[in-house]
């Protein structure tokens, strides 16, 4: 059986108190890398050294419950965006894809935007059609979660020439993108890259994806026509419905091998 429980989510900028940016459902594991991915993800930290610890938060208020379901990042810098106002509400997000920490579409464009802007994503030349359709079926071999309990999503991070970099699994599929990232900028490692993942590929996984600076996203469904466009502005390789021996380019076409 899947478990699933509340994810709080809280910074504490230099001389500020902590504050709660975010609730969540997630499968409980790997919370300190999804809170580090889910900051990068989001646009409000550049990387690890932005970061000066992540910890279980230990307010003596706290249920026994709660105790392993708050996490506090304590930021060496303030945050590199001002989070819109719902950051600080009491509604939590799902474990299904959503707009986890943006507002409205408005916001989401602005900071792929922006992110585009800032940093470019990482060019590795052309990308072989051949290994981006192999990755389906490698992240498979690695999901032992899902062999248990046939209900987690996966992402899979992989370099330029295909080498594995990372997996995660959770209960949400933005989850299971949030930790391999954050596992990777946790650990001091480069983003960029190539990313896999479980299910249909919703526009916020492109916005995850063009946030960590990943070359191609591959997925296993159908992407929405929302993340096409994300795709198209960013310069990002978007292929659905991929197996071995087939998979549908929706962007990114010129880029392959």
């Amino acid at each position: 059986m899947v478990t699933e429980e509340p994810l709080e989510i809280r910074v504490r900028e230099p001389g500020t108190a902590a504050r709660r940016l975010s609730v969540t459902m997630r499968t409980p594991g790997h919370d300190f890398e999804l809170v580090a991915g889910w900051l990068r993800h989001e646009g409000l930290i550049a990387d690890s050294s932005d970061l000066a610890t992540v910890a279980y938060c230990t307010d003596v208020d706290l249920s026994e419950e709660r105790q392993f379901n708050v996490v506090t990042a304590d930021l060496r810098s303030p945050l590199r965006r001002v989070p819109a106002e719902r950051y600080g509400g009491i509604t939590a997000g799902s474990s299904a894809c959503g707009v986890c920490g943006t507002q409205s579409l408005a916001e989401v464009e602005a900071l792929v935007s922006g992110i585009r802007s800032g940093a470019e994503l990482r060019d590795t030349g052309a990308v072989s059609a051949e290994l981006l359709r192999s990755l389906p079926a490698r992240m498979r071999s690695g999901q032992r979660l899902f062999d248990t309990t046939g209900g987690l999503h996966a992402t899979a991070l992989f370099d330029a020439g295909g080498e594995p970099r990372g997996l995660r699994e959770d209960v949400g599929r933005h989850n299971a993108f949030d930790k391999a990232t954050g596992a990777q900028l946790l650990a001091g490692e480069p983003l960029g890259g190539l990313a896999c993942v479980s299910g249909r590929l919703g526009f916020e996984l492109v916005q995850k994806a063009v946030a960590s600076e990943r070359t191609a996203l591959v997925g296993v469904g159908a992407p929405t026509g929302l993340a096409v466009r994300l795709a198209q502005s960013a310069g990002l390789i978007l292929a659905g419905f991929a197996r071995a021996d087939r998979m549908v380019i929706y962007a990114g076409a010129e880029r392959l091998g």
